[in-house]
């Protein structure tokens, strides 16, 4: 019988790729220094008996379930699909929140039961569970004595699980909800979001016609699977008939992509403007030939457009520059990219340009979790291309700019709601269905759609000069110097800034000075250092009105971190928790 993804289920696209393409390799985790593979027919399998097993835990429809893991794996989507299955509802939660967030998650959506990766996780829910009334249990994906592990679950005849899931899985309907997730906002309290079976399907099939991929292509996963960006992307994967290969962690992602060699994988844009500043870092310390080439082929980068806009005598250049110098790029990421991704926050246009000229072609998108999450994305066939944008909207979803520069969102993507909270979802959904997403951005050529700006985020000096802080700190950034940057100023005369040093950069350059770098505070004081960032600032500045450019700044010793409190998951900032932990030295700035 052919499946019906017009009204599918989430767990209908392993189904359909059973159906049409089953692979030998679905999914892949490396663990020890091995792949553990298992095939489509193998994930189906043990979804099945992981399914029955939480019926007989007592796990029915509309119960929660939550899942925790520090890296993507395998057994996320086999309890994922499990969960779904029987009509539960499963809450991915990220493994880095603090145990408040922990308590205040587990118990407004009354998980009854959490499965975690590893120990550090199980103690940390074990800590916390005489403070979560609803949570019975808690299962362990590592293995470890005395610890009950996820299999522990699973119903040991596969044939009777089938049976008995057969009418559950009937009955969940395309609307019914299916995940909810909460925020790890850049503000506030969390809100759990709730997305339908619905929301998401939907997404997927609408995102599937950007993605240039054939049945047995591999991808390389490595953002958080509770990410709703990730997460949608793995059912899209099934529905392709992709392999998904889980790296081992953020650090191992350069061995990673050589071993695996994938057609895809998807980034959020820190990540990739790491890279870009580790190669242009290598550029800066070649010499000669070898040092003229490299700038040159990184000066055609920066003009590069596609479908041929720069002529037949540029294309030539840049099939040279490709072959000469851009091919070494290529190779590092495994030699078969047809498409990267990146969501989560806008790209800077000059780095998307540079990778998209090397023949790395990188698909900015744009999208929130409560629109599950794609609203538009870019693709370079049928003219779906630009710089500096985020393409046009996916099929079925709608997009107007309100008055105020708002960009607004209707379709069957965006979410039923915020859980428990009407007076959130009535603040955000309009009586018409229009999602207010608190971005402002605007519509290229009245098609492709353009993010500048939160709307919350942008301020207003006491000049009444308005700043919107994310367009200049994502220029600032391209900077080798800068790991990070927030640009503060609200009411006060001019901006300021507190700066993230990118270290590594900087010990290097201090290191052929002759500067000791044990002592950061000492280091971020000496005269060099101040010297070498007035240039910095001063080169960043340049191409800003005089009321944007950055007048004082402060060199911060510490790095923002996940754990730290200072970025979010997708490596986003925090800025309220900023603000909070370095309200005394903004203060400074203005003394």
């Amino acid at each position: 019988m052919s499946i019906d993804l017009n009204q599918g289920r989430l767990f209908d696209f392993i189904a359909y790729q059973n159906e049409n393409f089953p692979l030998d390799i679905s999914l892949s985790t490396k663990r020890n220094g091995e792949w553990r593979s298992y095939s489509t027919q193998e994930v189906l399998d043990l979804s099945h008996r992981l399914g029955h097993g939480l019926i007989e835990k007592g796990i029915g429809i509309g119960d929660r379930v939550a899942i925790i893991s520090t890296t993507n794996r395998s057994e996320w989507n086999i309890i994922d699909l499990a969960v779904l299955q029987i009509g539960a509802v499963d809450v991915p939660i990220y493994p880095t929140i603090t145990e408040k967030d922990y308590t205040y998650i587990l118990n407004d959506s009354g998980c009854r039961i959490a499965f975690v990766s590893d120990r550090e996780l199980f103690d940390k829910l074990t800590s916390i569970k005489a403070d979560c009334p609803a949570l019975e249990s808690i299962y362990m994906m590592d293995e470890a004595d005395g610890i009950p592990h996820w299999t522990e679950v699973l119903h040991a005849d596969t044939k009777v699980s089938y049976e008995k899931l057969a009418p559950l899985k009937e009955a969940v309907r395309h609307e019914d909800l299916a995940t909810l997730i909460y925020t790890s906002g850049t503000t506030g309290e969390p809100k759990g979001v709730m997305l339908s079976h619905r929301n998401i399907v939907t997404n997927v099939i609408g995102s599937s016609y950007r993605l240039p991929i054939e049945p047995g292509c591999k991808a390389l996963s490595f953002l958080p699977l509770c990410h709703i960006f990730e997460r949608m992307l793995i059912y899209l994967y099934a529905y392709k008939g992709t392999s998904i290969y889980y790296a081992e962690s953020l650090d191992t992602i350069g061995d990673n992509l050589k071993e695996v060699a994938p057609e895809i994988f998807t980034a959020v844009p820190r990540l990739l403007e790491k890279v870009y500043g580790k190669i242009m870092a290598k550029g800066d310390d070649l010499t000669g030939v070898k040092r003229k080439l490299f700038f040159w082929a990184v000066k055609l980068a920066e003009n590069f457009e596609y479908y041929g806009k720069n002529g037949a005598w540029y294309e030539f250049k840049l099939k040279i520059a490709r072959k000469l110098i851009f091919s070494k790029w290529q190779e590092a990421l495994g030699g078969n990219v047809k498409l990267a991704a990146s969501g989560s926050a806008a790209l800077c246009p000059r780095v998307c340009r540079f990778y998209n000229a090397a023949g790395i072609p990188i698909m900015e998108g744009y999208g929130l979790t409560e629109t599950s999450p794609v609203v538009s994305v870019n693709e370079i066939a049928n003219d779906g291309f630009r710089f500096g944008a985020t393409g046009r909207p996916i099929k079925g979803v709608s997009v107007r700019i309100a008055e105020d520069g708002e960009i607004l969102v209707k379709g069957p993507n965006v979410m039923m709601g915020y859980y428990n909270k009407p007076d959130k979802t009535a603040e955000v959904i309009d009586q018409d269905g229009w999602f207010h997403t608190g971005d402002i951005g605007e519509l290229v050529e009245d098609q492709y759609l353009k993010i500048t700006d939160r709307k919350k985020e942008i301020f207003k000096t006491s000049g009444g000069k308005y700043i919107a802080p994310q367009l200049m700190e994502n220029a600032f950034k391209q900077n080798k110097y800068i790991e990070h940057i927030i640009i503060v100023g609200e009411n006060k005369k001019h901006p300021s800034a507190l700066i993230v040093p990118a270290f590594e950069n900087l010990f290097d350059t201090c290191a052929e000075w002759g500067l000791d770098t044990s002592d950061k505070k000492t280091l971020l004081t000496d005269p060099k250092v101040i010297e070498l960032y007035d240039g910095v600032m001063e080169k960043c500045n340049a191409p800003f009105a005089r009321w944007e450019k950055v007048k004082k700044y402060t060199l911060l010793q510490e790095e923002f971190t996940i754990e730290g409190g200072e970025l979010t998951p997708t490596l986003k900032l925090k800025r309220k928790a900023i603000y909070s932990k370095y309200g005394d030295l903004m203060k400074d700035l203005y003394g």
